[in-house]
């Protein structure tokens, strides 16, 4: 049988050929990411398996020993918290410190000097955001 398409006619099984066939870069790309894609799954079915093996044998262990390890779980944390509150008490410390020193050593800018700085980075701010605005339209 042949069909006519166009001013040539195409046998049947150029057709086929045609509408079946592949190109072959994306039949490589198709072959790579399938085997990415199973090598994962095959990992994550792994990881799974293993997950639910250690979980099967630590649950006795974790039964027998919850006397013991929820208290100091507790513990821990209340030592964790306190070691960070402690450490930002040290840091506002020293910063109220250092911030007095400054002050009574007369080191510390005045406010219309801090005013003057703050309008400063605005107004840098402000140009940037309008150059950004101007290159955005432009693009």
């Amino acid at each position: 049988m042949v069909i006519v398409s166009g001013n040539k006619p195409k046998p049947m099984s150029q057709i086929l050929r045609d509408s079946v066939l592949i190109n072959r870069p994306q039949a490589v790309r198709f072959l790579i990411a399938a085997l990415i894609g199973g090598s994962l799954l095959g990992l994550a079915g792994l990881t799974l398996t293993g997950t639910m093996i250690v979980l099967f044998i630590a649950t006795p262990i974790l039964v027998l020993f919850s006397p013991i390890i929820v208290p100091s779980i507790v513990a821990l944390s209340l030592v964790t918290t306190g070691f960070i509150f402690s450490g930002g008490c040290l840091a506002a410390t020293l910063a109220a410190v250092a911030w007095t020193y400054h002050y009574f050593t007369g080191k510390h800018p005045t406010v219309a000097e801090q005013l003057h700085c703050l309008k400063l980075k605005i107004a840098g701010k402000d140009r940037d955001v309008k150059e950004r605005i101007v290159d955005n339209g432009s693009q």
